[in-house]
């Protein structure tokens, strides 16, 4: 059985959203805290998180940002915030999605199965780790190697750290270096269902790659910038091998 953890101080949101789940056969457990749901968390068992912003301990940013220490766990936030930059900061530190309230209940309960049905476990990694498509190793540039049956993008023979969308974002520009990939285009390929919405969500996910990149000792500038186009991976250099 698939088990979500809700975690949402509002009695009334956290019963519709299990009585919700329950039916379409999902086990369901509910915590009022952050702190709590952060526990039960880490006991695991848990493929997907909702997760409420406005938590009485802890805002649902903090408790994501904690949680993604060590769990990339698909999570879905819960907001009575529906500015932009909101939805853009929980998307930088690692949501998989974003509902606002007043939401309607078979709505969100759509989203969790299209994001459950797009996940494949990334071998030596928990559930939820990420998606792939089928295939050997192949794209190889800037010390980087997509192992795509392992679900893993390789730097210099040791494999990056990176969420779902991070990871299928860097294959998606090593399929062709050098293309300029729209933000249309990108949304269209990665996320199919939301095609039409939030293409800053792009934007995001760019930023915290880079920062990852950079890190491995990759300069981010590989990841280039086309000014209102898109995006696009650096071809290599002539010296490059």
């Amino acid at each position: 059985m698939t088990d979500i953890l809700v975690i949402e101080d509002e009695p009334t949101i956290a019963d519709s959203l299990r009585l919700a789940l329950t039916r379409e056969g999902f086990g369901v457990e509910t915590m009022g805290t952050a702190g709590a749901g952060i526990e039960a968390l880490a006991a695991g068992g848990f493929d997907l998180v909702i997760l409420d912003v406005g938590l009485p301990d802890m805002s649902g940013f903090e408790a994501c940002r904690t949680i993604r220490r060590d769990s990339d766990v698909p999570v879905i936030f819960l907001t009575a915030r529906g500015d932009e930059i909101d939805r853009v900061v929980g998307l930088e530190i690692g949501a998989d999605d974003y509902v606002v309230k007043p939401f309607s209940v078979r709505e969100l309960v759509a989203r969790v199965q299209v994001i459950l049905r797009r996940r494949v476990k990334r071998p030596g990694k928990e559930a939820g780790e990420t998606l792939v498509d089928s295939g050997q190793a192949a794209e190889s540039l800037h010390g980087l190697v997509h192992d795509h049956e392992g679900a893993r993008i390789l730097v210099h023979g040791q494999p990056l750290d990176l969420a779902r969308y991070e990871y299928l974002l860097l294959g998606l520009l090593l399929e062709r270096p050098g293309r300029v990939w729209s933000r249309a285009d990108i949304m269209t390929r990665l996320w199919p269902e939301r095609s039409g919405s939030l293409e800053r969500t792009v934007d995001a996910h760019v930023k915290t790659l880079r920062a990852k990149l950079r890190e491995a000792g990759i300069g981010a500038e590989v990841i280039r910038t086309h000014r209102g186009f898109g995006y696009s991976l650096v071809k290599a250099s002539a010296g490059d091998a």
